[in-house]
């Protein structure tokens, strides 16, 4: 597989063309539904341009949010306002991207203020946008749409590939694509116009690059949405602790976050914007901090969603199904809590 990738980067940068596979370094590939994989020259080789790409592989995604030609205008557009990083090639197969020089957040670091500042700042100049052709649909409701059917696949047509422990949480999992739960998921969300929001904001898609600044990654969620929702994901997953003594060897633990991290990102963020008074100001920034509360539990819904189809070919070392069914019924605890009924 590497080979391949790097004979394409061949026929792509002729300065690649003289050089072998031992002239660069290779990362092994990371993610899910679509690996990327970091291609860097050795420090002993010519410069050569470019000197380091990020291949990121598209074939086989089955649960894309948008379909390939409004996908690939989003990220071009991003691209061009300087929020994803230049694009040096894309088709249906991959896409190649230039390389970003850093590292992605550690979750303790959505605890700094400079930090969240920088998340902000890019998240505000996100919201600015708006591509064209997106869907007028809202991402969670097209969330429901294409990934239930998958879930349904996993939970009814591949149950038998489970333990018997599991299969029981299958069970109870079916009701994540019901109608009734879709119609949780519309209550849970907040009134007023939808934005071009990211979706998918969690710490290991925001970038401190070697130089202090902050860009954010993988945008192939990126749709209309309520902006609250990427203000309240960032956090989502700093509960999650791993490596646990007993099955299934992680935990949701309780929240290290609250009021004041919501209200460091949301203090920023409105430094973007201009208000004709400060009490106009005080007014959107409590409407933002309560409905970026009530939203950290789409977070669950969509974890548990996105988990089901890894639970048959799983990449990481995570038991998915339990895994789904502790965010699903996360979910559902938080929703009798806010409305009162199941």
């Amino acid at each position: 597989m590497k080979a391949d990738i790097f004979e394409q980067c061949q026929r792509l940068f002729p300065q690649w063309a003289d050089l072998s596979m031992a002239d660069f370094e290779m990362d092994d590939p990371k993610g899910f539904s679509s690996f990327t994989m970091g291609i860097r020259s050795k420090k002993s080789v010519q410069p050569v341009q470019p000197e380091a790409v990020l291949y990121r592989r598209l074939e086989g995604k089955d649960n894309a949010i948008l379909d390939f030609e409004t996908e690939k205008q989003v990220f071009l557009s991003l691209g061009a306002n300087n929020i994803a990083a230049h694009c040096h090639h894309y088709d249906e197969t991959c896409r190649i991207e230039a390389f970003y020089q850093g590292r992605t957040l550690e979750a303790e670091e959505l605890f700094d203020a400079e930090i969240l500042r920088k998340i902000a700042n890019e998240l505000y100049r996100f919201h600015q946008l708006s591509p064209p052709g997106l869907p007028d649909k809202m991402f969670f409701e097209m969330l429901h749409n294409q990934w239930g059917q998958i879930a349904r696949h996993v939970l009814e047509e591949k149950v038998s590939v489970f333990p018997p422990n599991e299969q029981r949480l299958c069970e109870e999992l079916r009701e994540i694509y019901s109608p009734r739960t879709l119609a949780k998921v519309k209550r849970c969300l907040p009134p007023g116009d939808l934005t071009f929001c990211h979706n998918d904001t969690y710490h290991g898609n925001i970038m401190k690059l070697d130089n202090g600044d902050i860009k954010l990654l993988d945008f192939e969620f990126s749709c209309l949405n309520h902006k609250a929702y990427d203000f309240s994901n960032p956090f989502a997953e700093t509960v999650m602790r791993h490596q646990q003594p007993e099955y299934p060897y992680f935990r949701i633990a309780e929240p290290q976050f609250g009021d004041r991290e919501f209200g460091m990102l949301i203090n920023s963020y409105l430094d973007n914007a201009e208000f004709e008074t400060p009490q106009a100001r005080q007014r959107e920034f409590d409407k933002l901090l309560q409905e970026t509360k009530n939203m950290l539990m789409m977070s669950d819904y969509k974890y548990a969603m996105a988990a089901l189809p890894l639970a048959i070919e799983p990449i990481q070392k995570i038991r998915f199904i339990p895994y789904a069914h502790q965010r699903f019924s996360k979910f559902l605890r938080a929703y009798e809590q806010r409305f009162g009924d199941v």
